[in-house]
């Protein structure tokens, strides 16, 4: 039985369940709304010179960089310490295959889920902005959409990674959601806290390099950041920028030119959370005493 067998197996499960529907509704309804809310009250959003489709973007940026990790636990905690925990996943791996293609597969599947769900909500939410506001950049959404729906899948696989690490579904519950408030919640705080401690309970006018990397860490952080880099024009016409100045201080890095401190490290990070959560994810599957 193959990853690309067991992908599709539990992606045709999640079909058939009132779950898979419920996260499209969700999505598809979150999009109309807030897509309505933006275009027709830009000055709540802080578009107080009217609503624009690259503003439009950039708004959505921010409810996915919520909304797709708290929906990737959903979606994906239990796809393998519930098999574990139930059982399941003895029967599965009677079958002729082994344990890298089970987590592969589960990886793929959960990641299809959660694509599919956000895809239909984020066509349906551009969609709906762009008859708004009566105009559509088929380019730049193009690489919107298929940005937004890789960073998807990348949760996927760092929740399904977590998973992996348990035989417990509360315990995957607690990593999942501890991954999303000291990644998702407070990443930005602890390095300029950090910093703040240790200039004497002060701002430096100058903050260090390692500041501005370090906040882009964050898989949510990372995804503002490549959409940055592969869309700087809508990003200079929204007035958007990457995550370095952290928790709304404005500061100049010592050196602004770096590849470090640009955007396109965002890119390279995006990379990292799909390589190294699947290859710890495994290596703690593949050594579990199942």
């Amino acid at each position: 039985m193959t990853w690309l067998a067991i992908a599709k197996k539990d992606f045709r499960d999640a079909i058939q369940s009132r779950a898979l529907w419920a996260l499209v509704a969700v999505f598809v309804l979150l999009s109309l709304v807030s897509t309505y809310s933006y275009v027709e009250v830009p000055e709540l959003f802080g578009g107080a010179g009217g609503a624009t489709f690259a503003g439009l973007v950039f708004f959505t940026v921010g409810l996915i960089g919520l909304f797709v990790p708290l929906a990737a636990i959903v979606v994906c905690y239990k796809s393998l310490a519930g098999e574990r925990e139930i059982g399941s996943i003895k029967l599965l791996l009677s079958l002729p295959t082994n344990r890298l293609n089970v987590f592969a597969g589960k990886v793929v599947g959960r990641a299809a889920v959660l694509v599919f769900g956000l895809g239909v909500g984020l066509l349906v939410g551009l969609g709906f902005g762009s008859v708004l506001l009566g105009t559509l950049e088929l380019g730049a959404t193009l690489v919107f959409v298929l940005v937004t729906l890789g960073f998807a899948g990348i949760y996927a696989g760092i929740v399904v990674g977590l998973s992996a690490t348990t035989g417990s579904t509360s315990r995957a519950t607690t990593l999942a959601l501890g991954f999303f408030v000291v990644f998702e919640l407070l990443w930005d705080v602890v390095p300029m806290a950090a910093v703040y401690v240790v200039n004497g309970f002060n701002l430096p006018s100058m903050m260090p390099d390692w500041v501005f990397l370090v906040s882009q860490v964050s898989p949510s952080s990372a995804y503002l950041s490549t959409v940055v880099a592969l869309l700087p024009e809508l990003a200079e016409m929204a007035g958007a920028a990457p995550p370095q100045s952290g928790v709304g201080v404005e500061v100049t890095p010592a050196e602004p030119d770096p590849f470090f401190l640009s955007p396109e490290m965002g890119i390279v990070i995006l990379a990292l959370w799909i390589i190294v959560p699947f290859l710890i994810g495994y290596y703690r599957f593949s050594v579990a005493d199942l």
